[in-house]
């Protein structure tokens, strides 16, 4: 099995593991490595060299970063806060627009709510005076989780 850290084009870094490089490079070539946090499938491979525990040898330089990336505490908080607003809202979908108006016009009860609206949707939402806040939801969440 190879573990290989992969990065996707907007600096997620995460690790993919494969039976072996012609598998990986088989999965990247039909699209089914994708970033879980995103769900970009512009995937890249990060160089890596093996660990070769030789005994007592000098300290290694500090390593200095391939590229920069994210920082994984901050990614970790992230996650953890889409977590919560999927766990704690409810799912309303293509009605989002539709659903937080009746909400802010007393027309329906208060609740918390998620969904999709459009960029356009969005705008007159906020002009109306009604707080939304776009929330970027990892693909891998959007469905059961394993």
């Amino acid at each position: 099995m190879k573990v290989l850290n992969l990065q996707c084009s907007h600096g997620h870094g995460f690790e993919g593991w494969f039976a072996s490089e012609d598998d990986f490079q088989d999965q990247l070539g039909r699209g089914l490595v994708e970033c879980p946090m995103c769900g970009d499938a512009h995937v890249a491979k990060l160089p890596s060299a093996p660990r070769l525990n030789l005994g007592a040898a000098e300290p290694a330089p500090p390593k200095q970063p391939v590229m920069n990336t994210p920082d994984p505490k901050m990614q970790a908080a992230w996650l953890q806060m889409v977590k919560h607003v999927m766990a704690n809202t409810e799912d309303v979908g293509e009605k989002f627009a539709e659903e937080a108006r009746k909400i802010h016009y007393g027309e329906t009860e208060e609740r918390s709510i998620r969904g999709q609206a459009s960029r356009e949707e969005t705008e007159s939402l906020l002009e109306e005076g009604i707080s939304v806040l776009p929330l970027p939801v990892p693909k891998g969440l959007k469905g059961p989780l394993q």
